[in-house]
């Protein structure tokens, strides 16, 4: 039962060869026995509740498709009666008393609740080991990362604790943890899907997205949770392009004449020979499948890690000043005064990590340095979105979708990266994208390295996810890397 898709599930519980109280619990019993650490909150009890509501619905016959489907949440969206911790010490025992945008739609879907997912801090990193919570394992090779910061999203998916969960991807948090754990995730354009009770990481680049076995159920998950939202000032209008859509509807349009273009820019030293030889099949397999291959140049791809780097540890630096131990949230003990509390209340709530990033961030805004660091990296920003502009968009446009490496390696092991900036380095092919707000997804396309995973960037025009979900679904259904799960799953 757990190595079906959504779909698979939906058919099942439309049918009512399943319920999804069975599912629930089939579900629950996996997560229970896993030493992965991918959950943060499980109650049986209130996922029950809502798997009961499922079944009168279906009973009723006002179930939708995905009624009585599990899914989980990354523990950055806030959900009422569950814990929501961002991964943070700060947020250990906060209980919000509303739910994320994200989070309703599914209910409103009827989807069942199975839990909050492990996520680096504040969504902050590329190996969830930057949880306050412990590392996630993942289920590929208990000694390596899944990735970050969605790494207990993408465990949970890959070891089939869930069969679709909700990720944010900031600087690449979905595409990565997707590639590493081998399986489909989409970070769709910046403003399609609300911000709306999503933990703030940097508010101009923070977007949530689906993540799945494979392109399709992404697509009825996608569906399910964009659309334009009042309460979230970044959330485009209908005219904007913020508009309910099925974007399942292109999945089954060939691919001949697609032109995908291959930036050289991902392909220079630094990539590893594996995944190179990985995403180089996978590109063969789409001209087998009608594409042709355009040869492109995004120069200044190199400028992301340091314009990414002054941008979002600023945005981070205002959003995380709220916690400070006065309205909610952790509060240290035995201060002097209230200055002596936002110190010490700060100093234990936030990680490393965290602290890091808000230090790097006021220093950035302040008087002096604004100009010649934050100012000049936002016209770095622009500059990184015309390169995608000049190949993507109007009538000179060469491409159709752009193609590479989601990251440089393979997943690396536990603890093997004690430089920050190691780390940072990793995400050199998916922050241009979040710095643009292009979609961007990653398929598994192979194996690399120690028998692990190797995921397919594929970035497309701004509202072009269905087209990409197309694109990806047409792979799949032409390969069988999707399907592959770890031994024992």
């Amino acid at each position: 039962m757990h190595n079906k898709t959504i779909k698979e599930l939906s058919q099942l519980l439309q049918k009512k060869e399943v319920s999804a109280v069975q599912l629930a619990t089939h579900f629950l019993d996996r997560i229970e026995k896993s030493d992965l650490n991918a959950f943060l909150h499980v109650d049986r009890a209130l996922t029950l509740a809502e798997a009961a509501e499922a079944d009168a619905r279906i009973a009723a016959g006002t179930a939708t498709p995905l009624t009585g489907v599990p899914i989980a949440h990354k523990d950055i969206f806030v959900t009422k009666n569950w814990r929501s911790t961002a991964g943070s010490k700060m947020l250990a025992n906060y209980v919000s008393p509303f739910d994320a945008t994200v989070v309703a739609k599914f209910k409103a879907a009827g989807m069942v609740s199975l839990g909050k997912l492990n996520c680096d801090e504040f969504a902050m990193g590329s190996a969830n080991e930057n949880s306050a919570f412990g590392p996630v394992k993942n289920p590929w090779d208990h000694k390596a990362v899944p990735g970050g910061s969605s790494g207990g999203s993408a465990a949970a998916v890959a070891a089939r604790l869930a069969p679709g969960v909700t990720g944010t991807d900031t600087g690449g948090s979905i595409r990565q943890p997707a590639s590493f754990c081998g399986i489909t995730g989409i970070k769709p354009t910046y403003g399609r899907v609300s911000r709306f009770g999503m933990i703030a990481f940097a508010s101009s680049l923070d977007q949530g997205g689906p993540m799945a076995q494979t392109a399709e159920d992404c697509a009825l998950l996608l569906s399910a949770m964009a659309g334009f939202d009042e309460r979230d000032s970044t959330s485009l209008m209908p005219e904007q392009g913020g508009i309910d859509e099925d974007f399942s509807r292109d999945l089954d349009q060939p691919l001949t004449g697609l032109r995908i273009g291959v930036p050289k820019e991902y392909f220079g030293e630094g990539l590893a020979a594996d995944v190179a030889a990985a995403v180089k099949a996978a590109l063969d397999q789409y001209v087998q499948l009608g594409a042709t291959l355009v040869d492109i140049s995004l120069p200044n791809t190199k400028l992301s890690i340091p314009a990414y780097y002054m941008i979002a540890p600023a945005e981070a630096s205002s959003n995380l000043s709220r916690f400070d131990g006065v309205r909610f949230g952790h509060r240290a003990d035995g201060y002097k005064d209230l200055q002596d509390m936002y110190k010490k209340t700060r100093a234990e709530g936030f990680g490393p990590e965290v602290q890091r990033r808000i230090m790097v961030g006021t220093y950035v805004l302040c008087h002096g340095y604004y100009d010649a660091y934050y100012l000049k990296a936002q016209r770095i920003r622009r500059l990184i979105q015309q390169d995608f502009e000049a190949v993507l968009n109007g009538p000179d446009a060469v491409c159709d979708v752009i193609m590479g490496p989601v990251a440089p390696t393979v997943a690396w092991d536990l603890g093997s990266k004690s430089d920050p900036v190691a780390n940072y380095l990793a995400d050199i092919y998916t922050l241009s994208t979040s710095l643009a707000g292009l979609p961007g997804m990653s398929i598994p396309c192979g194996f690399g390295a120690n028998q692990r995973p190797v995921g397919l960037q594929i970035i497309g025009n701004y509202f072009a996810e269905a087209k990409l979900l197309n694109v990806a679904h047409q792979y799949q259904l032409a390969t069988d890397w999707h399907k592959q799960a770890p031994a024992g799953v």
